[in-house]
């Protein structure tokens, strides 16, 4: 693994771009899935196939694909399934409550991996751990918790599905982190790209298991689709794994969550979502509690 690169260094600033990039990138993938005009898994599904295929094409152009094997995929079944059932239920949070609360309910994944690592390595948790998971919970009752009564039926199953939605995202990442130390051929694209395609495979069984058509209706359902995999699934994911390793990990921490932020603003600019101050002061909390429990030693 790299070591991180001194501060104002050319390999820092260059890293630092990609990171900031990459981070802007995703943030648009829950803006994707409310302009295509297809179901929630539908949109799962062509999001990992043409992401995939993608990715395959960059391997294979890059001399990379060769390195996978049938050992391999079936490590990444695991992380497949969790990553499948993580967009099932993110992208229809998203129809339910928006893009921005339903990305930054998801990224509470945070709590979920600490706990993991209670669990199964030991770790001790700290006041760090408390601060910000008290921040973050009290940062999203501002935003959904004083009003929750008055909500519908539907809102309050689109925040439970965000909960959902994280614990199944820390369960790919805890997997595919696994499957990566024990198979070195796995880098992160290969990793990605094997991912992409497992998964892919599994939403076409739950699409045609939903009653669901595959047909994409539009142009602008081909233009949301194909940028949800291009943006999302490779360019982003491709430029943040570049800049990982050259960053400091408390600045990589502070720079993905420009994903839920931006996901949040562009949520009231595109999609005129009702946003009191409350809901700022919400936002705000959240992502420092999110941030500060994330600064674990």
């Amino acid at each position: 693994m790299n070591a991180a690169a001194p501060a104002g260094s050319a390999a820092y600033r260059g890293a630092f771009a990609r990171m900031l990039a990459g981070a802007a990138l995703i943030s648009t993938t829950s803006i994707f899935v409310r302009y295509a005009h297809v179901a929630p898994t539908v949109s799962a599904f062509y999001r990992l196939a043409f992401g995939g295929a993608m990715l395959l094409v960059l391997l294979v152009v890059r001399g990379e694909g060769r390195r996978f094997g049938l050992r391999d995929a079936l490590w990444l079944v695991v992380p497949a399934l969790a990553f499948a059932v993580d967009l099932i239920m993110w992208h229809r949070s998203i129809h339910y409550i928006g893009p921005g609360l339903a990305t930054l309910i998801g990224n509470f994944q945070v709590f979920v991996m600490a706990l993991a690592g209670v669990v199964f390595y030991r770790e001790k948790l700290g006041w760090r751990f408390a601060l910000g998971l008290a921040l973050a919970v009290f940062g999203l009752w501002l935003i959904v918790g004083q009003g929750w009564s008055a909500l519908s039926a539907d809102y309050r199953l689109g925040v439970l599905l965000g909960v959902l939605t994280g614990i199944a995202y820390a369960i790919y990442m805890l997997t595919q982190r696994r499957a990566q130390l024990r198979r070195p051929a796995l880098t992160p694209q290969v990793a990605l790209c094997g991912v992409s395609l497992i998964c892919a495979a599994m939403l076409a069984v739950a699409v045609v298991a939903e009653g669901q058509s595959f047909a994409i209706p539009d142009a602008q359902s081909w233009a949301a689709l194909l940028a949800l995999a291009f943006f999302g699934q490779v360019l982003g994911w491709v430029l943040i794994s570049q800049a990982m390793p050259v960053l400091p990990a408390s600045l990589v921490g502070l720079l993905l969550l420009l994903q839920p932020a931006l996901s949040f603003v562009l949520d009231v600019i595109l999609f005129a979502r009702p946003t009191a101050l409350t809901d700022w002061i919400g936002l705000a909390l959240s992502l420092l509690g999110i941030f500060v429990a994330s600064q674990r030693k």
